[in-house]
């Protein structure tokens, strides 16, 4: 589940398909404009693109484009016209479907599953078993990064070791003797406030990005876990 950016200048469409997204299970974001589209798919990297091609300021295929070259997010586009022409366009620019108004709602989000689906299991074929990908959050042990919403975080080696054990374990609470153990070592000598004092610092740099589906949760008098809201 994620964001879900829907792009068009009818609000009355916007609305009953935020709707329909809602009951899917994602979070609707909705733009009225091509250059609003782009600022909102800037800010929270949407895991799919419904985008109307006759849009002010800048049209669906001009934005599909702009993704495109940033991005394999599935996009979707919507229009009042069914040209072969228009659709083979679409394509080649790199939409994923295609749909012609009127439409069904249940048929667009029958399609948005599909979709995402494909991509799931491209995903899941393509991703190292050193790289872990929790909603806007990834983290890469082979070349020690990580990103959200992708922007590059300036974390240290241990920092990342540290978000790596937590997210890879999401909702499972490591003591802070366990945490000890496994990034510092078993043979070092410091106590239980070295390992706050690394995730207060750890939390300051993470909460410069936004990440509102997922946290490092304090449990009191015991530690701490990747806390990943369901």
């Amino acid at each position: 589940m994620g964001y879900i950016l829907i792009a068009d200048d009818n609000e009355d469409i916007t609305d009953i398909l935020s709707t329909y997204v809602t009951k899917e299970g994602h979070e609707a974001l909705v733009a009225k404009d091509g250059e609003e589209a782009m600022k909102l798919y800037e800010k929270y990297s949407p895991v799919a693109v419904l985008l109307d091609v006759m849009m002010p300021k800048e049209d669906g295929y001009e934005v599909c484009r702009k993704i495109r070259n940033k991005s394999n997010v599935p996009i979707m586009l919507i229009t009042a016209r069914g040209e072969d022409f228009e659709r083979i366009m679409g394509l080649d620019i790199g939409a994923d479907d295609y749909i012609v108004k009127p439409f069904s709602p249940s048929e667009v989000m029958a399609r948005l599953r599909a979709v995402l689906r494909r991509v799931s299991k491209t995903d899941t074929q393509v991703e190292s078993k050193n790289q872990i990908t929790v909603m806007n959050l990834l983290i890469n042990l082979d070349e020690y990064v990580l990103y959200i919403d992708g922007q590059k975080m300036a974390l240290t080696k241990r920092e990342i070791e540290t978000m790596w054990t937590l997210a890879n374990n999401p909702n499972k609470v490591f003591t802070r003797d366990n945490l000890l153990d496994s990034l510092w070592g078993f043979d070092y000598f410091g106590d239980s406030r070295t390992v706050d004092s690394h995730i207060k610092r750890l939390r300051a740099k993470l909460d410069k990005v936004s990440h509102p589906k997922w946290n490092i949760k304090t449990i009191w008098g015991v530690g701490y876990k990747f806390e990943v809201e369901e």
